[in-house]
């Protein structure tokens, strides 16, 4: 290649100790008279003692500095410059990060000035090139914008140090074979350019001194846009900026938060809406907005190749997963449709709403009140409407629904963890380790922590956090978490005695109101108190995760976390934790609390010594913990749809209003980024825990609603649509990240799809009222011709009237001599009166064997399905296996070959000619294995 005489010139990395405050120093280098062409502009060189400091080397690698600096700001008239253009005002130097600041007339000017230009001045130093645009030229006339340019001696440098996979040999694994079917699904394919706008490579680590190795055919597109600007941003996170109160300060995040800059971003390639006209643009963002974007593209499969590209797989791998979600919700939703529509056909021939709705039967059943002293006896008939509902959701599909629920959890989460392996190897990430990026200590650990201890594996002085300092900071952490779990806790309380309070007040109400009369039978006062508590329920957790998210952020800043994986995963198990509690809590009280504790009349049982605890319905709570999952699922997409699309809208179409004041000004490329709105480094992380909730939804209550995955499925179809709109034309471009999996997310739900077994068993057999039917069923019914005819009064026990302690006997008390309650209890004329009878005890022995074998035969099926399907395809591990091998021996002959030119340049050595054996021998080792 003609890139191998340069290549003798550049000067190899170079280790750097650390110094005694951990910074390691950049080793400056010269560059060659070719390269200081490329960069368009006269180099600066400076002597061996100039040096730049940045914080420690945190990928086990150490870095190289170029001292490239670029001349003075030239004066160019910007109307000769497209406004789309995504370049220096010379036209040939990419620009792969912008920084923007304002002038602010305050007493820490001067100080943000003196950190603006030491802190560019470094990154002169370290030889990325800067060009700023003066606020005159801006379009509200007062932001100042910094071009950041990467040349190639800095790419190339980076690349080595964070281990960059690029391209050596074309792919020449033949595709899998095509699937029949494929035809079929034309309609909801992409063309081929969008699905796999790059050739397939074989690729390997970059080298700079194995620079004719790659595949380099042009240096300024050889590094893509997401590449570049993760590099520049690695180098933007380390660059100082000075010493302040006797402390080391660096990073563009701390200059962010400071106010010392405004912005920093990379640039989308063009306007979304239409393509550029500059011919060196990809247009990769329009091709994104037209076939990914958009909703009417929503049958339409993922641009997953496209997105990686032009966002980095830390985003891919999102939307893979979302995808992948939503297909497999599809099965989930058809099947828990069904299971609803032999609800409602059936609903006609339920025995027990029948009986409860007939004038004869529940007419003539009189129950005793739901409070004391304000509720009056009822009739049982005034819940004939909510008992037929009931009925969709609590017959014999949804044991059904509940045990696949199980299994399809199984399937859900090991043919993802297939997918993954082969997203894995068909985006370079097989090898690609986490230190790479998340397990590089954070900026902030290394400025925080002042005291240092020699590692035991690179025996080199680093950064630590005491014991003690630690162990306070997590006390301190634990405390709050638990302080605001506890304040759930509280909330949901709260809204239990909400729901005791106003019972007779919704009773009293709908009795003397003339208007209700007409829905009555439909809207009945448990029915008012449980819709009205499940809305109040849902505004206050609106209320705490709002300000929780702020506190969750607040202490795992506190603790310092060492890496960014570990950061990540702290904050996520506080989130999610909280979460869990949040929008759970409500659930697990009605389905597992709610009716269960409540005693009988005569002796209830109290809240607080007050409020006497609810009743469920005569046909069971299932109904009512339908509504409310409903109204917390359902309220919970509407709001995060309308923060997620709407209000990022409502913000930027009042940027573009306010820009339109100047329209004689030119709105740049970078003008119109700047005034979009920022996606920021946690902007995944609440996408992934907006789906884990409402994954947790559909699996851990799913027996009790098994129209959840149909109303996940829907929201998943546009939340797909409303995320990639957003983040194409709502948000400036992410700053690419790498990523093979979804992280602790995946333990997540792995956890939530163990928990949901357990949780769908004690649904059916404790809030649904499946078990008693079928115990009366087989063992109490008098009745062969109908063997659920009589089941309700089998149900409801009797209790003497004047048996009522003052406190809770009615006021109005009526010729009432007995009424009726929802247990299994001996008649006041029996001698063990009022205790319970021995169905009751068989009803609890079926509903405690029924949980025992419902369990383990979901989780034998589970395992075994598990165990069944590998978590790498066949195919895929082939191909990685080839791919090595490939690898291998172009790497291989590479070597001999070096050593080939160097013998026949007479570049002898004591042992030369035992290397080329060596390495001989070496290859032919590798093809033997």
């Amino acid at each position: 290649m003609s890139r191998l005489g340069r290549k003798e010139e550049e000067t190899l990395i170079e280790m750097a100790s650390a110094t005694d405050d951990n910074m390691v120093i950049l080793i400056n280098f010269k560059p060659s008279e070719s390269a200081g062409e490329d960069s368009n502009g006269p180099l600066y060189e400076s002597g061996s003692n100039t040096e730049s400091e940045l914080p420690g080397n945190s990928e086990g690698l150490s870095s190289t500095e170029t001292t490239l600096l670029i001349p003075d700001h030239q004066v160019i008239d910007k109307r000769h410059q497209s406004k789309d253009s995504v370049f220096f005002r010379d036209g040939v130097r990419r620009i792969d990060f912008v920084l923007s600041f304002v002038d602010d007339p305050n007493k820490d000017e001067e100080k943000k000035v003196d950190r603006r230009r030491e802190f560019e001045r470094n990154l002169q130093k370290s030889g990325l090139e800067l060009e700023t645009e003066d606020k005159k030229e801006s379009e509200n006339g007062k932001t100042y914008y910094v071009k950041i340019h990467a040349p190639w001696e800095v790419l190339i440098t980076y690349a080595e140090v964070l281990n960059i996979k690029v391209p050596i040999k074309e792919n020449d694994i033949p595709c899998t074979i095509e699937n029949p079917i494929d035809c079929m699904l034309s309609p909801f394919r992409l063309p081929e350019k969008v699905m796999h706008p790059d050739p397939d490579y074989f690729t390997a680590p970059f080298r700079k001194d194995r620079q004719e190795l790659y595949l380099i055919h042009d240096e300024s597109t050889f590094f893509s846009p997401s590449v570049r600007n993760r590099i520049v941003f690695y180098i933007l996170t380390r660059c100082p900026y000075g010493t302040e109160e006797g402390k080391k300060k660096f990073g563009i995040k701390r200059l962010l938060s400071n106010g010392t800059y405004t912005a920093a971003y990379p640039l989308h390639d063009c306007q979304y809406w239409k393509k550029s006209n500059d011919p060196h643009c990809d247009n990769e963002r329009y091709t994104l907005y037209m076939e990914w974007a958009r909703f009417l593209r929503f049958f339409k499969e993922q641009p997953l190749d496209l997105i990686r590209k032009y966002y980095g797989e830390k985003i891919g791998i999102y939307f893979a997963w979302l995808g992948f979600y939503t297909e497999m919700l599809f099965l989930a939703a058809v099947v828990g449709l069904f299971c609803f529509l032999y609800g409602w056909f059936t609903m006609d021939a339920n025995m027990s709403s029948k009986e409860i709705c007939d004038p004869a039967i529940g007419g003539e059943i009189i129950m005793c009140p739901l409070c004391d002293m304000d509720c009056n006896y009822w009739k049982l008939n005034t819940t004939c409407r909510p008992s037929e509902y009931s009925h969709l959701f609590d017959n014999v599909a949804t044991l059904f629904f509940a045990i696949f629920m199980g299994i399809w959890v199984t399937l859900f989460l090991e043919f993802w963890k297939r997918r993954q392996a082969r997203l894995k190897y068909e985006w370079d990430l097989v090898d690609f380790e986490e230190e790479q990026q998340q397990l590089q200590l954070r900026p902030e650990y290394e400025a925080k922590c002042t005291q240092k201890k020699k590692n035991p594996v690179t025996q080199e002085m680093e950064p630590y956090l005491p014991l003690t300092s630690k162990a306070v900071r997590f006390c301190i952490s634990g405390t709050t978490v638990l302080f605001w779990i506890s304040l759930i806790i509280a909330s949901m309380i709260a809204v239990i005695l909400y729901r005791l309070s106003v019972y007779a007040a919704f009773a009293s109400i709908m009795k003397n109101t003339q208007t209700l009369q007409p829905i009555s039978g439909l809207l009945t006062p448990q029915l008012a108190t449980s819709v009205t508590a499940s809305c109040l329920n849902f505004v206050i957790i609106m209320i705490l995760n709002f300000l929780y998210e702020r506190i969750a952020i607040w202490i795992t800043d506190m603790e310092i976390p060492r890496t960014h994986l570990e950061y990540e995963n702290r904050l996520t198990m506080k989130m999610f934790l909280f979460q869990f509690v949040n929008y759970y809590s409500s659930c697990f009280y009605v389905a597992f609390f709610k009716g269960k504790f409540v005693g009988y009349p005569g002796k209830y049982t109290y809240m607080f010594n007050h409020w006497r605890n609810e009743e469920c319905d005569p046909a069971g709570c299932l109904i009512e913990l339908t509504t409310q999952l409903t109204i917390v699922m359902a309220g919970k997409q509407i709001w995060g749809n309308i923060q997620e699309a709407i209000v990022p809208w409502i913000w930027n179409w009042w940027g573009r209003q306010r820009a339109r004041c100047n329209p004689e000004n030119l709105y740049s490329r970078w003008e119109q980024d700047h005034d979009l709105q920022h996606f920021g480094p946690l902007g995944l992380f609440y996408e992934y825990l907006e789906m884990v909730i409402q994954f947790g939804f559909i699996t851990l209550f799913v027996a009790s609603f098994p129209l959840a995955p149909l109303l996940a499925l829907m929201n998943n179809i546009l939340e797909i649509r409303v995320d990639s709109w957003k983040l194409t034309t709502q948000f400036r471009r992410p700053v690419a990240s790498k990523a093979h999996s979804i992280g602790v997310w995946q333990e997540i739900l792995n956890g939530m799809a163990v928990l949901s077994v357990v949780t769908n068993a004690f649904i059916v057999a404790f809030t649904s009222d499946m078990i008693p039917r079928l115990v009366y069923y087989y063992a109490y019914s008098p009745n062969a011709d109908s063997p659920m005819s009589g089941y309700i009064n089998n149900s409801l026990s009797v209790f003497r009237v004047e048996n009522f302690s003052v406190e809770a006997r009615p006021k109005d008390q009526g010729d009432i001599v007995f009424c009726r309650y929802r247990d299994y209890r001996y008649p006041p004329d029996h001698e063990l009166k009022y205790s319970h009878t021995m169905q009751f005890w068989h009803i609890l022995a079926a509903k405690m064997a029924f949980i025992i074998i419902m369990e383990h035969v979901v989780f034998i099926v589970k395992f075994f399905v598990a165990w069944m399907i590998p978590d790498v395809p066949a195919d895929v591990t082939a191909r990685i296996k080839r791919e090595k091998f490939i690898t291998q021996k172009i790497l291989h002959e590479y070597e001999l070959n070096k050593l080939k030119e160097k013998l026949c340049q007479g570049q002898t050595y004591q042992g030369m000619e035992k290397e080329f054996i060596a390495t001989e021998g070496k290859m032919e080792l590798s093809q033997a294995m």
